[in-house]
């Protein structure tokens, strides 16, 4: 398996703007020969891009909608975190009073009274609401994390599928182009009288089987590529050499050590963590209501000449409401209730977490043993077989039969083994997603 970042630091990146797509390679021509000369249909005009699958996840970061989308969500609570520890606005306000008889005026006896008052907020209300906002911003870089997780998942998918296709498509190129030999010799045996026709047209047949297969491969190969373009946001004529080989790399993974990591440090756990201490903030900060604020103001009145002796005046006002109806009794049932829900939402996430990663490690071992179980010698014995019964059919040592039974069998088992080793890889990146880190043993 290629090295990759682990998501956080990944993460990291993204959110810091840093460029990871340095290791991005332009290639100056199409990429279609890793489709053989069958699917050398594109323009050597049409874009190209050679991607080893660390520049494919690099380019995911960079260009995916549905990342962008939840790096909007993480600064979102950063602005929430800004509005939680602003203080209240003081407010201002202006008064005025006269005497509309005896000629009065507002000049000679009325008054101005400017004043200006302060909410001071008590109980520890504000430090109950940053302390909430801070829990929010953590859950949310925790779940873009997770959404780094799995959508990462689904570029590493469609990039083996891609590679299981192209595998599958040179099988199918191969034992086309051996059959096509063998029905290139076999029609001239015919001709000179050396084989039924009957023989021939059984060869024949195979043939176009083998030449089907080869189409759909491309097909698949097709499809495999549109769903990676789709996910790294590219023009559909751009042509992708995908270079990172789906190979056989053992893995041995430590079960306990895995449970420990998912349940201590995988994203959404750590985001339903941040999540229930935020409920926990808010069920203080929901009790901290029952205390009233204060309001405090100071003015300073000026009045007419004609005015009480005092004409001069300063004031100082405290305000302060009478707690006798509402309590915030219903904001603290909600807030108990959201804390509540909090707990049981961790929970369930550790009980699927803990359950995920079970299953992806016993797939991962049932994978091993069939690709192991291949490697053993039954897919050469397949391929040698298959040597062995066409160099005796050609000396008349073997029939026809023979040799259509060793070239399916071969293509089956080899077929097999492609399909073995694309289910092991799969199940890898399965365990390292369950998991939410890369497993490297």
């Amino acid at each position: 398996m290629v090295p990759r970042l682990p998501i956080s630091l990944l993460c990291l990146l993204i959110l810091c703007g840093l460029d990871l797509n340095s290791g991005l390679v332009v290639a100056d021509q199409p990429a279609g020969a890793e489709f053989s000369t069958t699917a050398k249909a594109v323009s050597a005009s049409m874009p190209s891009m050679r991607l080893s699958l660390d520049e494919t996840i690099s380019l995911f970061l960079q260009q995916n909608v549905d990342l962008l989308l939840a790096k909007y969500g993480v600064e979102f609570s950063k602005g929430q975190q800004i509005t939680a520890r602003l203080f209240p606005n003081p407010y201002a306000s202006l008064g005025m009073v006269s005497s509309p008889v005896g000629g009065r005026t507002l000049a000679n006896s009325g008054q101005i009274y400017p004043q200006v008052q302060q909410l001071f907020e008590l109980a520890g209300k504000r430090g109950y609401r940053i302390e909430s906002a801070e829990f929010g911003a953590q859950s949310a870089e925790a779940m873009f994390e997770d959404a780094v997780r799995q959508l990462s998942f689904a570029v590493k998918d469609a990039y083996y599928r891609s590679q299981l296709a192209r595998r599958r498509l040179l099988l199918a190129e191969e034992n086309r182009d051996r059959f096509s030999r063998i029905l290139e010799v076999n029609t001239i045996r015919f001709k000179k009288g050396y084989i039924a026709e009957v023989d021939l047209i059984r060869i024949r047949l195979q043939f176009i089987d083998f030449h089907s297969q080869v189409i759909q491969a491309i097909q698949e190969a097709e499809s495999a590529r549109s769903d990676l373009r789709q996910l790294l946001r590219l023009s559909p004529v751009t042509q992708l050499e995908l270079i990172t080989e789906l190979d056989y790399k053992r893995v041995d993974p430590d079960i306990s050590r895995l449970r420990s990591l998912a349940s201590d440090t995988r994203p959404d756990v750590r985001a339903k963590r941040f999540t229930f201490s935020q409920r926990e903030a808010d069920l203080k900060l929901a009790r901290s209501y029952r205390v009233p604020d204060v309001i405090v103001g100071a003015g300073y009145a000026i009045q007419g000449s004609h005015g009480p002796d005092n004409s001069n005046q300063m004031a100082l006002s405290l305000g302060v409401p009478l707690p006798l109806f509402n309590r915030n009794q219903g904001g603290i049932m909600q807030a108990e209730a959201a804390l509540h829900t909090a707990e049981a939402d961790l929970g369930k996430t550790l009980n699927q977490v803990e359950n995920q990663v079970d299953v992806a490690y016993r797939n991962l071992i049932e994978s091993r043993r069939l690709v192991e179980a291949f490697l053993g010698g039954v897919l050469e014995d397949a391929r040698s077989t298959f040597t062995i019964v066409e160099r005796a059919y050609e000396r008349g040592g073997a029939t026809l039969l023979d040799l259509l039974d060793a070239a399916r069998t071969s293509k089956t088992i080899q077929q097999s083994y492609i399909e073995a080793l694309f289910n092991y890889q799969r199940n890898v990146i399965q365990l390292e997603s369950a998991v939410g880190q890369e497993i490297t043993s």
